[in-house]
């Protein structure tokens, strides 16, 4: 491991530390994350979940995503921050972090893009990094 990193929710209520390299990171199409993020897209880098401890508790919606599993996403009660996601079949033993709760940006070295099919016109995807139309499996 090169270095740990840090970050949490817009008012300080969440905050993370992780000890490990992040596994992968990536921009997600779909509509779940569309209308997580405000926005085109959501950024996330999974970590092994062992590695990071959280102080404060996110609150979290659970719903079934296309592949039939069952997905978490943790956010901030006071400030709406997202912040976490758990898909304990589709991401065995990794916890997915919210780019936009990093505390140092430049963690995130995105690696790929998923549900590229889904993207909307405005959101324009990078063509350098390699796009799938679904979730390419993932694990530790």
């Amino acid at each position: 491991m090169s270095r740990s990193f840090s970050g949490g929710c817009l008012c300080g209520a969440i905050r993370y530390d992780c000890q490990a390299e992040p596994v992968m990171a990536g921009h997600c199409h779909c509509s779940v994350c569309r209308k997580l993020s405000g926005t085109g897209h959501c950024s996330m880098l999974a970590v092994p979940s062992d590695s990071v401890t959280f102080s404060g508790a996110p609150r979290y919606h659970q719903y079934t995503a296309d592949s039939g599993n069952e997905v978490k996403r943790g956010f901030c009660c006071d400030c709406g921050s997202p912040i976490v996601a758990h898909n304990e079949k589709g991401m065995v033993g990794l916890t997915a972090l919210c780019a936009s709760s990093l505390d140092d940006p430049s963690v995130f070295q995105p690696s790929m893009v998923v549900y590229a099919d889904r993207a909307v016109a405005w959101d324009a995807i990078d063509d350098k990094l390699p796009n799938f139309s679904g979730m390419p499996p993932v694990s530790e």
